[in-house]
């Protein structure tokens, strides 16, 4: 159970901000506005330890350099740097074509295109983080029995062993943050539509030990069932760069009879597609897999209440920006909230609310669109296609301003950012 910091009265809590759902995003944003002095208050149903296991997600995620800034801001990324991979190239192949993209960060300056994160990490990362700001709370695990959104503020009843005799208690705040992930009751109790599609793919996720160093490069191989993404990790700190994530796309009829084979017949299976340019191979721990699907719901606020991350969109990880997009989601509003709250507005209002969705909707809607649109040309086989990839990667390559902007974009620096990504203070 995540520790108690601060005492309320039986009667309730009083806080500015009240985050429903403490994953990476929600966190990250009770850390920026706590960090400020913004009295927030995050509940969530997971026990946050529980979520520092090894064994409970195997995923990793790739941080582009702009959302690294965020967590540098945060005083976060000290916890996280020496487990931090950095991206140095990106190599983008397809099959057996002999045509492939390769960005290498040199080309755009001295720093890294990103750096990969596993996910523990980053989560006990920001636990500890949050236990130091003395304006934020989490009480988990917790759940919201009965939510109130009225034109003056927003009143919570919560359901956990940390309140009266009954295991409840209320929490009035200004504005309420949807942060739950894809599944979010917080959205849908506000009568938030989405449209949503599968795409009949599977990712299989898993670690790999090999016998060659990745030098930190990053390799987005395209197969027909989708991509094979081979992400560098930084491994055992003595023999840095022989470990790597990675994440297999399947279809998803032939996934459940993959993550089926007995551990023999699973590695013959991945060296099939992985080749052998790092050695030999070994998966090391479990393994994982998640459906494949992308949603996005019709607004992003109503009276009161603002959606951050997966709760607003959720894409393909083929170009690993479903965590970018949510800590941009993060920066963004953290600057709306406080801008607003030092000219004494109402942080919760429709006028500061309405900036927030302003600012985000067209950067989600695109990046929604151009990880669909990727998805679906390369997850296929068909020839005019191939041929429209492969000449299109040749064109890229040609010509360095239009392969400088797409490097740029991979790391996060292009569009309206936020204060924090462009290393300003909040």
């Amino acid at each position: 159970m995540a520790k108690r910091k601060k005492k309320a009265a039986a009667s309730g809590l009083d806080t500015e901000v009240l985050i429903i759902g403490g994953g990476m995003v929600g966190a990250t944003l009770a850390t920026a506005l706590g960090q400020s002095g913004v009295e927030v208050c995050v509940v969530d149903t997971q026990d946050p330890l529980d979520g520092l296991d090894a064994g409970f997600d195997g995923r990793a995620s790739a941080i582009a350099l702009a959302s690294q800034r965020v967590l540098a801001a945060l005083d976060i990324w000290p916890a996280l740097q020496p487990m931090a991979a950095p991206i140095m190239d990106i190599r983008v192949s397809e099959a057996d074509s002999l045509f492939f993209l390769h960005y290498d960060h040199k080309d755009t300056g001295d720093e890294p295109f990103g750096y990969m994160v596993e996910n523990r990490n980053l989560r006990k990362a920001l636990f500890h983080r949050l236990q130091d700001l003395p304006s934020a709370r989490m009480l988990a695990p917790a759940s919201v029995t009965a939510l109130d959104r009225h034109a003056h503020g927003v009143t919570a009843e919560i359901s956990s062993g940390l309140g009266g005799p009954d295991g409840s208690r209320q929490i009035n705040a200004r504005l309420v943050v949807g942060a739950e992930g894809r599944v979010s009751k917080t959205r849908d109790d506000a009568g938030i539509k989405i449209t949503n599609w599968s795409y009949r793919q599977t990712g299989i996720v898993c670690t790999v030990a090999h016998e060659h160093c990745h030098d930190f490069i990053a390799n987005e191989h395209f197969l027909p069932a989708g991509p094979f993404a081979i992400l560098p990790l930084m491994g055992d700190a003595n023999h840095p760069g022989h470990c790597s994530s990675l994440v297999w796309t399947e279809r998803a009829d032939l996934a459940p009879s993959i993550m089926a084979l007995d551990e023999g017949a699973f590695q013959a299976e991945l060296e099939s597609r992985f080749g052998d340019f790092l050695g030999a191979i070994e998966v090391v721990g479990p393994k994982w897999s998640y459906p494949l699907s992308l949603q996005f719901a019709e607004t992003t606020i109503a009276e009161r209440l603002a959606l951050v991350g997966d709760a607003a969109h959720a894409m393909h990880p083929i170009a690993g920006q479903g965590l970018n997009m949510g800590l941009r989601d993060v920066a963004a509003l953290a600057e709306v909230v406080l801008d607003a709250r030092r000219l004494g507005l109402d942080i919760g209002d429709a006028v500061t609310l309405d900036r927030y969705q302003r600012w985000r909707r067209f950067d989600n809607t695109l990046m929604l669109a151009t990880t669909d649109g990727l998805n679906r040309m390369f997850s296929n086989n068909i020839r005019p296609l191939r041929v429209a990839r492969d000449l299109g990667m040749a064109a890229v390559n040609a010509l360095p301003p239009l392969k400088k902007f797409f490097m740029r974009h991979a790391m996060g620096l292009v569009s309206d950012l936020p204060r924090l990504m462009r290393n300003q203070p909040l």
